[in-house]
Formats: C-alpha cells, structure tokens, sequence
C-alpha cells in the first residue's frame, strides 16, 4: 500500500535554503548594510540547506520504505481560459534521491565554502547566491508541472 507524503515537510525542503538565502541577502550585503557578520551569514544558509538536507533524507527512506509517493499541486496563481499555472511537487523515488543529492553535495559546497572565501569581499552575497541555487534545484527536481521546472531551470541558470 502506497502512502502520502506530508506536504507541510516536503514545502520546508525548497523554503529552508530560501529563507537562508533571503536573510543573508537581506541583512549580510552591502546593500542592508551588512547587519549580520560573516559567521551569522555562513550560519543562516547551512542551517538552512542541513535542514534541507535532513527532511531530504527522511523522505527518501519513507519512499524506499513505505513506498510514500506524492503528486500534488499547492498553488494555482492563474488560470487563462484552460490553461492552469500552478506549483505542486511530485515525489518519488529519482525526486527523492535527487532531493538527497542537490542538499548534500550543496551542504558540502557550503562548508567547504567558508575557508575558500574568507578573504573575498563578496562571502556574504555568495553565500546569498549558493542557498538560493539550492532552492531553485530543488524546485527543479521536486516540480510537476513543466512551468515550474522550466521556472526552476532559468532560476538555476539566473543564480549560476
């Protein structure tokens, strides 16, 4: 018997490294005035995409597991004529190995990150950049419908 995911914890995979993201963009740049030092920077983004990382992991054993699968849509944000824009997450089993991929080896990039960039000028907007090309893989990888993995793709593109 094939059992649902939880959408509450698949929405939190994409959302943590964005949350990461927006917060060092926001407070750790030039532009917010550089509130939040280095530390806090590198802090907000791996806490983010770990936290990624782990609900990636935990969603891959219940697939393999429990043969969890999901296919659903969250939002519609427009409907013309016949045509529906919507964001929704499909989950199986090569999403949810993708899933496990993107965070770790993103997690690793991240760590490995911090010693690379210590004397560059930029290490608060790269950290910035690195959670956000996380989210948008991870829309990518997760995404049902071939408007948001094209909006994934360009996003992953765009952030690149």
């Amino acid at each position: 018997m094939s059992q649902t995911l939880n959408t509450a914890t698949l929405l939190v995979v994409p959302l943590a490294p964005l949350v990461g993201s927006a917060l060092a963009g926001i407070f750790g740049t030039q532009f917010g005035g550089n509130w939040i030092g280095r530390k806090v920077t590198h802090t907000l983004t791996i806490a983010g995409v770990l936290l990624a990382f782990v609900l990636s992991v935990m969603t891959l054993q219940s697939v393999v597991q429990d043969g969890a699968r999901m296919n659903e849509t969250l939002y519609t944000w427009m409907v013309v004529g016949g045509l529906k824009m919507e964001i929704g997450f499909m989950v199986d089993g090569l999403t949810a190995m993708m899933m496990v991929v993107v965070t770790f080896v993103s997690l690793m990039v991240h760590i490995y990150t911090i010693g690379y960039m210590k004397e560059d000028e930029g290490y608060n907007r790269f950290f910035a950049y690195i959670s956000l090309f996380t989210f948008s893989m991870l829309m990518l990888v997760m995404s049902n419908n071939m408007l948001q993995l094209f909006f994934g793709w360009e996003a992953v593109g765009l952030v690149s």
